[in-house]
């Protein structure tokens, strides 16, 4: 986050660790950190609630479901919201293409990549907090309010879905085998009016993702770890240390990695937004007009915030839950593994050759998925951003490998 002076808020919040703990004392603090029940607050941010047995959805959650699984709901008869979500890879994209294919061909790409739907039962709708900092919100930027908006928009969009219009989604559920469960649900005149049924559909799935456990489990192995059920490797416990060392990785500046309130799992997000100079990725079609620039929060597919120029190149702060399951790393999917993703947060500033093309004075081209008036929204201030070519990265490559390593702790159906 790059806002506003809730960096220095933030950070005074999270861990800090010696460069040079030992292994013993580094074990002992984090024995510490897991008997933490508080460390959040009231806010949002402060994590989320753990997982409770799952004593049946209701009617609603239950065919939302199918919903979700139906792909006859779209224009092709191929695709569903599973197929860009899927469960076997924590709801997201098994792939790893940089964008996924959708319309009625499968052959339309999209400018974004796919996140993952798990870990956003807690997720606020989107604010402005009292310090200006842009919060909450679901999709990378922000626009839609709840779950069930955030589901319009794959029905529709001629990348995904690509039906024509509400009605065009209500006509193909009445066609399906469960429709009357659907009935059951909403009651027997629910498509006497298309609007209210297409918003039926569209609560349908967010209590499907709201009332499922398999969308947010909290089941890691550093859910164990902070239940005291399970031990971290001293590797793991390392990346932990790096992970929140605010003068090292200072990941958990927006990753937040303690118990929030009332002893509530992290959420590994504060829901703010930041501008971090990702690479432009020729992966994307889209990006082969070079006038073509995904500013999140200012546009082109959020069109509220668009004079707001200070938010532009700004996106959602993701979960790192399930990140070491990913296939593509940021917004526009620019990296394919989490170890590259992580070595471009240190080495950005240090080594832009790396990660840059060349201009021609033989420079890196620096922030080159940003116009040239946009660039200095980039942090540049926080770690492990605040340094120059040249100098040292905030983190070695033996301690980027202790950080990813701490990072698979996080994924879902830990198993001692």
């Amino acid at each position: 986050m790059l806002f506003t002076s809730g960096v220095l808020k933030r950070t005074i919040a999270v861990f800090s660790f010696s460069q040079k703990i030992p292994h013993a004392a580094v074990a002992g603090l984090m024995l510490s950190l897991a008997a933490c029940g508080g460390g959040g607050g009231s806010s949002p941010a402060s994590g989320g609630s753990a997982a409770v047995p799952d004593a049946g959805m209701s009617a609603a959650a239950r065919v939302g479901e199918k919903i979700f699984k139906d792909v006859s709901l779209s224009a092709s008869g191929k695709m569903s919201c599973a197929t860009c979500h899927d469960a076997d890879n924590a709801h997201a994209p098994k792939n790893d293409l940089a964008v996924q294919l959708g319309g009625p061909n499968l052959d339309v790409p999209g400018t974004r990549a796919v996140p993952s739907l798990r870990y956003l039962e807690q997720n606020p709708a989107f604010f402005f907090a009292a310090d200006g900092t842009p919060t909450g919100g679901f999709t990378r930027d922000g626009k839609a309010n709840t779950l069930a908006q955030q589901a319009e928009t794959p029905f529709l969009a001629a990348h995904e879905m690509a039906n024509k219009d509400r009605a065009d989604v209500v006509a193909k559920l009445q066609r399906a085998s469960y429709v009357n469960e659907f009935k059951t649900a909403f009651g027997a005149t629910v498509f006497d009016n298309a609007d209210t049924a297409f918003e039926r559909i569209l609560f349908s799935l967010q209590q499907y993702q709201k009332e499922d456990n398999d969308f947010h489990p909290y089941d890691s192995k550093y859910d164990q770890f902070l239940a005291g059920r399970a031990k971290l490797s001293d590797a793991e416990l390392r990346g932990l240390a790096l992970f929140n060392n605010p003068i090292k990785g200072n990941c958990a500046a927006c990753h937040l990695s303690v118990k929030g309130a009332n002893g509530a799992p992290p959420l590994f997000t504060d829901f703010t937004y930041d501008n971090l100079g990702v690479p432009r990725n020729m992966d994307i079609a889209a990006n082969a007009d070079p006038a073509f620039f995904d500013l999140g929060l200012c546009g082109p597919d959020r069109t509220d915030l668009a004079n707001r120029s200070a938010l532009c190149g700004a996106f959602k702060v993701p979960t790192l839950r399930n990140v070491a399951t990913r296939k593509v790393f940021f917004h526009n999917g620019k990296f394919k593994s989490l170890r590259d993703a992580v070595n471009f947060y240190v080495r950005r500033d240090t080594n832009p050759e790396e990660w840059f093309p060349y201009g021609a004075d033989g420079n890196p081209v620096k922030f080159n998925d940003l116009p040239a008036l946009y660039a200095a929204n980039v942090n540049t201030t926080e770690v492990p951003y605040n340094r120059q070519r040249g100098m040292a990265a905030a983190l070695t490559s033996d301690e980027v490998d202790d950080v990813v390593k701490f990072l698979a702790t996080l994924n879902d159906g830990y198993k001692p």
